[in-house]
């Protein structure tokens, strides 16, 4: 019991404290790295390393009714919501992207609700959904004319979408038929949406815009990072969570992700924190709390068996 209560520690420790710090590195990784063929090398390297792990660790294999979740799984996490998340940071603050994805955990329960009919919304998340909501809308809106860039407005919505996706893939995970094996199951999932990202950087041709000898050392430590710490660690517990906790709960790593990537951003790049950024914040925290706090109190009574599925 101790064990485990370690591991799930560690395993959030990781989605809280790493994730936060990604939204900086993956800045700095654009800077010179086409954005999708970025998000491809990272995740088709860490998928290859995570699956050679895993053969090392389990006996377990994919199977061919695996293939399609995993694939799924792979475009709705990092075709849709890696890969816009990345093209947008190259317009907007990583501080600020971090804040955009804060409302994950308000797309997640009402996807659970409307697919799934599994939890019951109360008149407290109600209102937290429509808060949050607000609060999206209001930061986005901050953004248009702010800048002679429309890019600036086109990358905070797509952003929004890219976290709607990623909710959508962690509900859809939970009925997924993939390995019992979080780490093949990882592996696999970078290894699809890694693929597929590379595949729609050459169809919009990033190769021919894109020189070896330009990319600094800035980006590529940053890269570095996003592998190894950001997919084959961080994403690795991010899995092993879904299959030991709720997604409601999971989903509480963007309460601490944008305190982290705000600070990182200022403390590192010179980023402002605009009084805009700082009413959305409060206003979209204060929201995923109404709609968590139900979930909560009735998931702390349920037997773990059953907070699981």
């Amino acid at each position: 019991m101790k064990q485990q209560k370690l591991k799930t520690l560690l395993a959030f420790a990781a989605i809280y404290i790493i994730w936060g710090s990604t939204y900086l590195a993956t800045r700095y990784a654009v800077e010179t790295i086409p954005p999708l063929m970025m998000v491809g090398v990272r995740s088709l390297t860490a998928g290859v390393i995570l699956y050679l792990l895993s053969r090392f660790k389990s006996k377990e294999k994919i199977k061919r009714e695996n293939i399609f979740p995993l694939f799924t799984l792979g475009a709705m996490f990092f075709l849709i919501g890696h890969g816009l998340l990345a093209w947008a940071q190259q317009y907007v603050p990583s501080g600020m992207a971090a804040v955009l994805v804060t409302p994950e955990p308000l797309w997640i329960m009402g996807i659970e609700w409307f697919f799934l009919k599994d939890i019951r919304i109360k008149l407290r998340g109600i209102l937290g959904l429509f808060i949050g909501f607000g609060g999206v809308v209001y930061l986005v809106a901050s953004t248009a004319g702010s800048t002679t860039s429309n890019n600036d407005f086109l990358g905070s919505a797509l952003i929004v979408l890219g976290t709607f996706a990623w909710g959508g893939g962690a509900v859809y995970s939970r009925v997924a038929n993939v390995p019992k094996s979080p780490m093949l199951s990882s592996g696999m999932e970078l290894f699809f949406g890694g693929t597929l990202v590379l595949i729609t950087s050459f169809i919009i041709g990033e190769p021919s815009q894109f020189h070896l000898s330009q990319v600094t050392l800035k980006s590529f430590f940053g890269l570095l990072y996003l592998i190894i710490f950001g997919s084959v660690i961080a994403f690795s517990a991010y899995v092993w969570l879904l299959g030991h906790t709720s997604v409601t709960r999971i989903s509480t790593h963007t309460y601490v992700n944008p305190v982290i990537a705000v600070f990182l951003g200022w403390l590192l790049a010179n980023e402002q924190i605009s009084t805009a950024l700082l009413v959305a914040t409060g206003i979209i925290i204060i929201s995923v709390y109404l709609v968590l706090y139900d979930q909560y109190r009735d998931t702390k009574n349920k037997p773990v068996e059953e907070v699981r599925e």
